[in-house]
Formats: structure tokens, sequence, C-alpha cells
């Protein structure tokens, strides 16, 4: 039984108890004999209590009553000690499957009502076939006094046949219009309506997955401001289960609690004229809410980090620091301001296990840029980076910065999209980044190569080129002089042209 406060259960509360079946000779034994075990003597006496509420010959619902009665007739007192003894022992019902709790919000009153609805008892079939009972009543009793208890309740077979393989049964039973036959050419129509009329018609109870992912009507009704101009829309959404998906919909999808649905709810442009939520609308603010309580807590995570950082740098001081050797086959290049520092052993040990604060004052003469600080503590504290992929993080900046000159340029988003993408590749190890920027400076010098060629496209698995080359006229200085016969050839051949040309124009 979920319960936020024990305000909301108190021996005020009304209540009711609904079933729909009976107890037999083998049910009251598997109650005693087999659930008893399980769940206490005292959660067996609250089941035949609220079993009796309804008459032995009837099923259904029971009056309305005042919890008064349960906690009276089961000698609590209605204290809080008492009650969460009380819902103790209705949660042991409810995990072992006899009970059901539901709760209903009664607006007239603005006040909570229980109902209880009674489940029958397994048989021993059907409790033996399922596992996780068998192995409390296991765990409670005993393997042994589990085989022999089966062993009381189910009758063995005559032994003329028992385990016989020679045995052949036929089923020579009669279907029931090989007996009987019913008049269907005339429909009873008032039989059906008065059936239908005297039907028991019963709402499911919604199942509360956790307290603070719980999204019902009641919970945000009784926080909803009375004095707001959206509340009747609000109070039409009891019976609208299709709005109330919605509006679960964008609380789980945005992890919005309790408060901040009803603080959007209560914003203007929300509802629609007809009183239907407008999804898109919702879902913007939502987002708005979202992002910012991200922010809060990025803020919230950065300033704890600080301290955390502070306080272990500290107890740190105090202890050897421990270093992690690195394989040649995971050595960087060493870039060129650290050429005349160190050489590329120490190097790569420098970036395997010094943290990201002192790797970048080693990159600036001065102090280092607070942008830079900025940049890199939301990663480590926000992005939950290793401090060792975040020194290579940095390398591979700063080759980038050195190799693209005066044009590269390093901004939030650029790192920030870096760092995403090494989140999503699950690079979270020296060896891993490494690899990472080895794979993408390969991508890079693939694209330069293709940037200064010729453009090409991919068909098939096969590289074409967009434009043909067209060859260039060279003088190779092997063409001789032209003869004076052949000039003049040329120019009767040119002169030709040109009178051709003046006909045609005239």
């Amino acid at each position: 039984m979920h319960m936020k406060s024990l305000l909301h259960f108190t021996e005020n509360h009304r209540y009711c108890v609904f079933r729909d079946f009976g107890l037999s000779s083998l049910d009251n034994r598997m109650l005693s004999s087999v659930y008893q075990p399980m769940v206490g003597a005292f959660a067996i006496s609250l089941y035949h209590l609220l079993f009796q509420h309804i008459p032995a010959e009837k099923l259904g619902y029971s009056r309305v009553e005042q919890q008064r009665r349960i906690f009276l007739s089961l000698g609590l007192e209605p204290s809080e000690k008492g009650r969460k003894y009380l819902i103790e022992q209705a949660s042991r019902l409810e995990a072992v499957g006899l009970l059901q709790s539901c709760r209903i919000y009664v607006p007239e009153q603005e006040d909570y009502m229980y109902e209880y609805e009674l489940q029958a008892p397994l048989s021993p079939t059907e409790f033996f076939n399922t596992q996780h009972l068998t192995l409390l009543l296991r765990d409670k009793i005993g393997k042994f006094a589990v085989l022999s208890l089966r062993e009381e309740l189910w009758s063995k077979e005559p032994e003329e046949y028992a385990g016989s393989s020679s045995v052949h049964k036929e089923n020579i039973s009669l279907a029931f219009y090989d007996i009987f036959e019913l008049n269907t050419h005339v429909i009873d129509y008032e039989l059906e309506q008065a059936l239908s009329e005297v039907s028991t018609s019963r709402q499911p109870g919604l199942r509360v997955l956790d307290e603070e992912g719980a999204l019902n009507y009641s919970d945000i009704i009784l926080r909803f401001p009375r004095d707001s101009a959206n509340r009747r829309h609000v109070e039409g959404l009891r019976f609208n289960h299709e709005q109330m998906g919605v509006i679960n919909f964008v609380g789980r999808k945005y992890d919005l609690s309790v408060q901040d649905i009803c603080r959007l709810l209560d914003e203007d442009g929300i509802f629609g004229p007809d009183g239907d939520i407008l999804l898109d609308e919702f879902q913007h603010k939502a987002s708005l809410q979202f992002r910012q309580d991200k922010r809060r807590q990025e803020q919230r995570d950065v300033y704890a980090g600080k301290v955390i950082s502070f306080r272990q740098a500290e107890t740190e001081e105090e202890q050897a620091p421990l270093e992690h050797a690195v394989q040649m086959e995971y050595y960087v290049d060493v870039p060129v301001q650290f050429q005349s520092k160190c050489d590329i052993h120490q190097y790569n040990m420098m970036l395997r296990n010094e943290p990201y604060t002192k790797l970048l004052r080693t990159y600036f003469p001065g102090s280092v840029p607070d942008n830079f600080i900025d940049i890199f503590e939301k990663i480590d504290l926000s992005y939950k980076l290793p401090g060792e992929v975040i020194n290579v993080l940095i390398h591979y900046l700063m080759s980038l910065l050195t190799e693209g000159g005066n044009d590269q340029r390093i901004n939030r988003n650029f790192v920030e999209a870096i760092a995403s993408n090494m989140l999503l590749k699950q690079v979270n190890s020296y060896e891993k980044a490494v690899e990472y920027i080895r794979d993408q400076s390969k991508v890079k010098g693939k694209q330069a190569a293709a940037a200064g060629g010729a453009r090409t496209r991919t068909y098939g698995g096969k590289t074409v080129k967009m434009k043909p080359d067209i060859p260039l006229a060279q003088e190779d200085g092997q063409g001789g002089d032209v003869s004076e016969e052949e000039f003049e050839e040329m120019l009767r051949m040119a002169a030709e042209m040109q009178a051709s040309k003046k006909k045609g124009g005239i």
C-alpha cells in the first residue's frame, strides 16, 4: 500500500469492500496452511474480517463505513503506530495477491475514500506452479515442510494405472450442443437489458508505479489553486483518462514533479476553448522548465564538485599518488611547445596521471583563461568524463589549434560537441581516448585530401569523378615552320569563309 502521508489514512476515512468469489473448504485450508505462514496470522485475520463485510451468500460491495470499524475489530489503537501496523498487514496481503487497495478522491469532501478488493487464494496446483510464492514459503517453513504440505493437499491417483505407460485415455464427454438446443431465433432484449442493469460495473484502479512518479487526478487537484482561471478545466480531468495520459506522458518525458505539473497547468494558453490540453504549448513550456532545472542542477553539481575536489586535494597531498603506466602503442606525439621541456615518455605519463587543471597550466605561460576552466569543469562535473580522457581531449584540441593556424578557433560548443561524441561512443579510458583522436585525425586527413583533388561521388561502392579532366594544350617545341604554299592556302581558305558569310547575311 503506497502511502505518502499517514494523514491520508486514518480511522475517519471511509472505505468499502468488494469481492466476487466465495471461499470453499480448500480455500480455507490454503489460507490457514499456506498463506498464513507467509504473511502472518494477523494479516489473515484482516483478510477474514474484510471477507465477512459481505454476506457469504452474496457477491459485490459492502456498505460504506469509517475505517474505525477495522481498528476496533482488530484491537488496534487509532494512532500513528496502529495506522502503520494496519498498512503493513494490508501490504503483506497485497504482496501475495490476496488484496488490491485503491484510493478514490471525493471532490465534494476534498478527501480520500478507500476500496479494498479481495482476491481468491490460489489453488494448490496454481500456487506451487508460482515460483516466487513457493520460494517464499520455503524460506518461512523449510523445504521438507513444503514437500509434506504439498502431499497433504494432493490426493494421489489409483495404483491400478499410476505411472503406467500402457493406459490409453480417451475423452468420451459430450459437448453442450450435443445435449441441449437453444432457441436462437428469438432475441430477448428485455432480458439482456435487465441483466446489464443489475450487473456490477467496476472501474479498474490505476496501478501506482512509484511515489514520486505517480501523477493522478487526486494529487493534481489537491495542489491546484482554487482561484485559478484554469480550475474548471483541471476539474474536468477527473474522468478524462486520455488527457491524464497526456499529462503523464509529458511529465515522464521531461521528469516533472506534481508541483511542476500544477504550475504549468495554471499558466495561460495551456487549455483550449473545449477544455482539452494544447499538447504543443504544454510540451514547449515543459521543455523550458526541464532545461532551466537542468542548468540549475549543473551549477549545483559544479559548486559541489569544487568543494569535493578541494577536500580530496587536501587529503591527496598527504598520500603518495598512484601512477598508471602507458603502453607504447598508445603513445601520442609531443606538441611543439613541449619538445624542449620533456620527452615522449614523460609527456604521456603526464597525460595519463596528472589532473586536467595542472595540464592546462602547462599550456599557458600565465594564468589559465576562465572560459577554458569553465568548459572543462563542466565536462568533468556534469558529463563525468574520466580525468585521463579529458587530458587526451585537451591534447587533441591543442594539436588542432597548432595545425589549423590562426583560422582554427576553440569555443564552448565545439568542445562540448566532441565531449558528447565521446560519451556516445563510450570513451571511458585513456586507451579508448587515444584511439578516438587517431580515428578523428584519419577522417580529417581524408577530408583534406578530397577537398584538394577533384570532386567525387560514390555510387554502389565505386567512386566516380564529378567532372572529367580536360587536357590542356601545351607547347612542346616539336612543331615545324609553315611553308609559303601552306600559308597562301590558309589565306585562301579564310577568304572563301569570309565571302560565304557575306552571302548568307545578304
